[in-house]
């Protein structure tokens, strides 16, 4: 798919692969890549690391004796003397079980044990400011920034590839010391650790290795959620201003869990199991593997351990949109974060030689050159050749000349700049492909260039048919800003419906994840006299921490909240429209659907004060694991506890009280009823009275219609009833949404219903 890593980060940023190493050959791998020794390759299959799920042990057991416990699990065919060796992790906190190397023989071998409950190979994940806080209505001290103390107090928790510690972002500059909950550790050498960045362990290595950031991806995103004010922050001279992540005085803990090869499911457990033990409030994961049963996907399991534990979990939703359905990170229990432009754009515009003027982007801004030829690299060549592929542009006559090309085939927008400058190219103009529609990017391409939308694209095409003599420039008019038309969706931000859990809308949220700015381990404009370096990158990796931090902010304005409550403050408080009160608009420049944008875009400053909370707390999900159909072994794992289903009141997905509805219906719509319980949050006496907007065809009736609190904390049921109607609905899709308005609050609920022939 186009829109994989190699699309979305520079191609300085080593791509990370779904893959394995050892599944290209023959030579048993550990988990960092290296080969196995001699004696820990099995002749009968080869070691890999699984993760193993089993029964919790008695409440009070020992570490040491909840190790033996686990190493009780190995098969008699290991010796004793092997155990630790064979023992990669002992999961504590978020999980009950461990990873151990194993052959799939010795693995089937332990399904015999009293207390087994799952063994499965791990998997390995791939990962998915200077304005975006003025955006989202953050401003220093003013507001929610100043009420919130700027996150002091919160210990946010980044699950990456690393960090750059003596990047300025990460200054302790008024940042108080950790709470005296902390238990962290650092393992850079020296005082590189402070009052900002409290921990630091790496994952990924065997060592207890300092985890430097090689990728720059893991610097970024935890500068995104809690950098310090760093002025004059800028990449070749753009977007100039002050660079600062949401919650600038919150504390960061980092856990390297990705390297070149992939990020380990096992690896990821452990941290979170870490994390857990350390102290932390908010775990932030920009990265995921694509939909899969909670079971089966151990950053649900982990998350639900964290929540367990009341800390927030949030997680990008993935890059693989604008496909319905290519959602990562599903679980209910998890924040779920698609990514939205912000009002800010890097302008390389396109003038043709017949006067047409296209809007562009790019971050490499120069003088603008005159008109020279301009040529589509397609025109004559392979499909290669119109990609702009490595080394197809050589028997093509692009010498001097505005090559345009087209994006996708693989290939990263920057190398096929590099192509193009490789072969005598003197600049490049970039054209999306359908799908990407209006979404364009602005990237530290290596020669003059402009990204432009299909339809422009296909203009310029047009326009190079219609004359023996095509010329274009590209006008560099530096950072603008105040675009009516954000926020709107990216292409790639993934999209629901949630397919391990369509009775829960997802994604849960937008925020900006096109074009941010943030810390960065090496300077992009190959400069050796600064620390001060700043990229500006692109995906649902850069959305998440914006709502990890704003989740800290929340957190430290409302430390009684739980992470439920908090989602809830996000998602039924978030905006419906962009910066001209229009309805958001997606990559096509229609109004986004609610499979792109779930609740809205996030509004910090109204989930401070939503008036009303949807909480949930643990145990209330077990009745929904067990409405999913889930085996008692399965759900008893992610719940560590055992859970007898026949003994529990299962409920339907959309009966969770989730601040949100998905309603499917099937050829035969029956009518359906569900409940929600809020909880006041605002002042004591207060009085809410529903609204109904409610999705084409179908009936949607709130009772009762008003609900009267005389206390904080004061809870209220309501029930809705949808009832599909004779009216004739086409759309696979209809959405609409339940409002609680008082005098001083109003509270949105999304309502999602789908429409299927299918039983």
């Amino acid at each position: 798919m186009e829109n994989n890593r190699s699309e979305l980060l520079p191609t300085m940023v080593i791509v990370f692969l779904v893959g394995f190493i050892s599944m290209f050959s023959s030579q048993a791998y550990t988990d960092e890549g290296k080969p196995l020794r001699t004696s820990e390759t099995s002749q009968k299959g080869k070691f890999e690391t699984y993760i193993v799920f089993v029964q919790k042990p008695e409440e009070g057991v020992s570490a040491d004796d909840l190790d033996s416990w686990y190493k009780s699990f190995l098969p008699v065919t290991i010796p004793s003397s092997n155990h630790q060796e064979r023992m990669v992790y002992s999961y504590r906190h978020v999980a009950t079980g461990f990873a151990a190397k194993l052959t799939a023989e010795e693995a089937k071998a332990m399904e015999d044990k009293d207390g087994f409950l799952s063994a499965k190979p791990q998997k390995i994940l791939s990962l998915h400011t200077t304005h975006s806080p003025n955006f989202l209505g953050l401003q220093k001290n003013l507001g929610f920034w100043r009420n919130s103390t700027y996150g002091k107090g919160v210990i946010i928790g980044v699950l990456d590839t690393g960090i750059s510690p003596d990047h300025p972002s990460f200054s302790d500059e008024g940042v108080p010391p950790p709470p005296t909950k902390w238990k962290g550790k650092c393992n850079f050498n020296g005082t590189v650790c402070n009052n900002k960045l409290i921990g630091a362990r790496d994952f990924t290595s065997s060592k207890a290795a300092p985890p430097f950031d090689e990728e720059g991806h893991g610097t970024h995103t935890a500068s995104t959620a809690a950098g310090n004010f760093v002025n004059d922050a800028s990449v070749f001279g753009n977007a100039n201003g002050t660079a600062v992540g949401m919650a600038p005085l919150a504390h960061l803990a980092i856990y390297k869990v990705c390297s070149d090869f992939g990020c380990a499911d096992s690896d990821i457990l452990a941290a979170m199991d870490a994390a857990v033990e350390d102290g932390v409030d908010v775990l932030s994961l920009s990265l995921g593997g694509g939909s899969a049963p909670f079971f089966e996907d151990s950053i649900a399991v982990g998350a639900f351990g964290a929540t367990q534990k009341g800390i927030f979990v949030s997680c990008s939703a993935g890059n693989e949109g604008p496909y319905n359905g290519s959602l990562s990170n599903e679980a209910p229990w998890i924040l779920t974060v698609g990514a939205s432009t912000i009002d800010r754009s890097i302008r390389a515009d396109v003038l043709l030689g017949n006067s047409n003027h296209f809007f562009g982007e790019s971050l490499f801004q120069s003088n603008s050159p005159p008109y020279m030829s301009l040529v589509y690299a397609g025109a004559h060549g392979s499909q290669s050749a119109a990609f702009c592929a490595p080394e197809s542009l050589t028997d093509i006559d692009v010498k001097g000349k505005i090559v345009l090309c087209e994006r996708g085939g693989g290939i990263a927008r920057i190398d096929k700049g590099q192509a193009v400058k490789d072969a005598g190219g003197a600049a490049m103009i970039l054209m999306n492909d359908k799908d990407s529609g209006y979404s364009t990017l602005a990237d530290a391409h290596v020669l003059p260039a402009s990204h432009v939308s299909y339809s422009a694209g296909l203009s310029i095409k047009a326009y190079i048919n219609s004359t023996q003599v095509p010329t274009a420039t590209i006008m560099f008019l530096g950072t603008k800003i105040g675009d009516k038309t954000a926020p709107t969706v990216a292409s790639f931000s993934s999209r629901g419906p949630s397919l391990a859990s369509p009775g829960i809308l997802k994604p849960d949220i937008i925020g900006p994840g096109v074009s941010i700015l943030a810390a960065w381990p090496v300077s992009v404009e190959n400069k050796t006299d600064t620390k001060s370096t700043f990229n500006i990158i692109s995906g649902t990796s850069m959305s998440c921490p914006h709502l990890s931090g704003i989740a800290a902010l929340l957190k430290s304005a409302h430390p009684d909240w739980s992470p439920a409550a908090i989602k809830s403050a996000i998602m039924t408080t978030a905006d419906l429209v962009n910066l001209g009160n229009q309805p958001i608009l997606d990559e096509r420049l229609l109004p986004a659907d609610i499979l792109a944008t779930g609740a809205g875009q996030v509004n910090p400053s109204k989930a401070s004060d939503p008036g009303l909370v949807y909480d949930i707390q643990p145990d209330d999900y077990i009745p929904y694991l067990c409405g999913l159909g889930y085996p008692d072994k399965d759900i008893s794992y992610i719940v560590q506890r055992q859970v007898n289903c026949s003994e529990e009141s299962s409920i339907l997905e959309a009966q969770l009280n989730y601040p949100s509805f998905s309603i499917v219906y099937g050829p035969n719509p029956a009518t359906q009823t569900y409940t929600r319980t809020v909880t006041n949050v605002g002042p004591p006496n207060s009085s809410y009275t529903a609204f109904v907007d409610p999705p084409p065809g179908v009936n949607v009736t709130v009772t009762p219609k008003n609900i009267i609190f005389t206390n904080t904390e004061q809870t209220a049921t309501y029930s809705v009833t949808f009832t599909a109607t004779s009216e004739s609905n086409n759309d696979p899709i209809g959405q609409g949404y339940i409002r609680w308005v008082s005098d001083k609050h109003s509270i949105r609920s999304q309502i999602l219903v789908s429409f299927s022939n299918e039983d």
